[in-house]
């Protein structure tokens, strides 16, 4: 088997198994809906007020603050495991990320983005 009918065989297997996940719940999933599918929640309790209500966009700043910082010190898991081998260098390379970390606490701290408003 020649490399391009090797790359095209690869190509359509990836576009049918990436393709599957769309098609099969199309497929499969019932048609039927209950009275309560429409419903604000579907967990037994009557609703109170309408399903509209609007968060203060301090809710949605602090979870992407939280997001963005929770993702960068998920790169130091991988670093503190091989830490012996980077030595001064390595050493320095993280204490340079944490200090811009820290400076874009400081900056967010400054903004008064965790100020909780009540």
């Amino acid at each position: 088997m020649s490399s391009y009918a090797q790359l095209a065989v690869l190509l359509a297997l990836g576009t049918l198994l990436g393709a599957m996940p769309l098609v099969l719940p199309l497929l499969i999933a019932p048609r039927n809906k209950g009275k309560e599918t429409n419903n604000t929640y579907e967990c037994g309790v009557d609703p109170i007020g309408s399903s509209w209500l609007r968060f203060g966009v301090g809710f949605y700043v602090f979870a992407l603050i939280f997001v963005a910082f929770e993702v960068d010190i998920l790169y130091l898991f991988p670093i503190a495991l091989v830490y012996e081998d980077f030595g001064w260098r390595g050493f320095i390379e993280i204490a340079l990320f944490l200090s811009i970390l820290s400076l874009a606490v400081v900056y967010a701290w400054r903004k008064g983005v965790f100020k909780w408003a009540k």
